[in-house]
């Protein structure tokens, strides 16, 4: 199976800010042989999931994409959830999205947007860290026991003036959202994002994901998010319970 996890490292070795590498690239982020490299590149190109224009630098093709595919596919959740974002975000006219948590970051699983309301695109397979994100700290907020493990990895990254800056300050801040059942995140990841977000319980009590609105702070208040929005969140959040089971 050696192959496979190396064929597998090579694909997560593209990102966002690195979508075209060459061998060389590839073979020191991975710490694989760039004999190997080649090997699992010219498989990819074979199977149409990458490609190379002039030999040199690589890249990712869009069947790529029906890997992540089968995951979602594999979830009535998110089949569910599509038009339910959808219907809210027009409402709104505001971006909603679902995530669920995948180590110590959320991962977006659908997501409606209407505008872009930050300089990071986000779309389905988005990664952000879960300790600075609304609908991360939902999922924390869940999570009682695992929380001081998580709290002791995270990097407390100043990405505004607004970001909790210790992991005594982000514990209260989890133990309010577990308390008040939702969470607002304002200007802490990115200035002028305030996001609002509530987690999809299953019937064992189990945080399986979460959905929140973000929307530019300029437009509304975090006190007119708990009125306008929570209920909103709320309603569809106990719809798309039913479908956790």
């Amino acid at each position: 199976m050696t192959s496979l996890v190396r064929g597998l490292a090579v694909i997560q070795a593209f990102s966002r800010d690195t979508p075209s590498l060459t061998i060389s690239q590839i073979s020191q982020t991975t710490a694989i042989p760039r004999a190997a490299v080649r090997r699992c590149l010219y498989t990819l190109k074979a199977l149409g999931f990458a490609d190379t224009q002039d030999g040199r630098r690589w890249v990712l093709r869009p069947r790529i994409l029906a890997l992540g595919h089968a995951y979602l596919s594999s979830i009535p959740l998110t089949r569910v959830a599509q038009p339910l974002l959808r219907r809210i975000s027009e409402r709104l006219n505001e971006s909603c999205s679902m995530a669920i948590l995948d180590g110590d970051d959320i991962v977006y699983i659908a997501r409606a947007s209407v505008s872009r309301i930050m300089t990071i695109d986000l779309h389905v397979g988005s990664r952000l860290p879960a300790a600075f994100t609304s609908m991360g700290r939902v999922l924390l907020a869940a999570r009682p026991q695992e929380l001081d493990a998580r709290l002791a990895r995270v990097t407390f990254t100043p990405f505004t003036p607004n970001t909790v800056r210790d992991a005594a300050a982000l514990k209260a801040e989890i133990a309010k959202v577990r308390a008040a059942g939702y969470c607002i995140v304002d200007q802490e990841l990115e200035l002028g994002l305030r996001s609002i977000a509530v987690p999809i319980v299953a019937s064992d009590g189990t945080a399986y994901a979460a959905l929140n609105i973000g929307a530019h702070a300029s437009r509304i208040s975090a006190a007119e998010m708990v009125e306008t929005i929570l209920p909103l969140l709320r309603e569809a959040a106990a719809e798309l319970s039913l479908c956790v089971g």
